[in-house]
């Protein structure tokens, strides 16, 4: 578009950038979640994508403006249908699972979501806990990260209803 590329990317990437932000203040919050696998490759390719019209010496400027507009577009599809039907978000989310419960690892579960002992082990010193006996639930969630509850509560664990592998009759209420 200009002749110097150091203009062409400060000039492109300035407007790119107002564009990238005005496409996700209109499609909200929820275009740059991280709650399931098709969140995380909408934000990897909105960094690809940003990159290349940065970089390219090529004419990239409409279409990765194109490539935004349409990432925003198919995440706001998605993000509204799974959000509608239990099939879809079956299909685009994962579900938290359960790793540990009242201080016991969950071997088989652990191997099936590939996680080890150590990666659950340094989460709970992340938290500060000390002793896994202290934990009373560690849940794989969607995104990859681990809830780690300390305390059951009254319970009932409702928290916990949409994790895989509760077993709510295991749950002796303490009223």
């Amino acid at each position: 578009m200009f002749d110097n590329p150091f203009v062409n990317t400060i000039i492109l990437g300035a407007i790119a950038y107002i564009a990238i932000v005005f496409m996700l203040r209109i499609s909200g919050k929820r275009t740059l979640s991280k709650w399931n696998s098709f969140d995380f490759v909408v934000t990897i390719a909105f960094g690809s994508i940003l990159a290349s019209i940065l970089l390219s010496t090529k004419d990239s400027f409409g279409t990765g403006i194109l490539g935004f507009a349409l990432l925003v577009l198919f995440q706001y599809i998605i993000s509204w249908i799974s959000a509608r039907s239990s099939l879809a978000q079956k299909i685009v989310k994962s579900q938290p699972t359960l790793l540990l419960y009242q201080g016991k690892f969950k071997a088989d579960v652990l191997k099936k979501e590939r996680v080890t002992q150590s990666e659950v082990l340094a989460a709970l010193r992340g938290k500060g806990i000390a002793a896994v006996e202290d934990a009373e639930a560690i849940v794989l969630e969607t995104d990859g990260s681990f809830s780690i509850i300390t305390d059951l509560g009254n319970g009932t664990a409702s928290a916990l209803r949409d994790v895989r592998e509760f077993d709510r009759s295991n749950i002796v209420s303490t009223n």
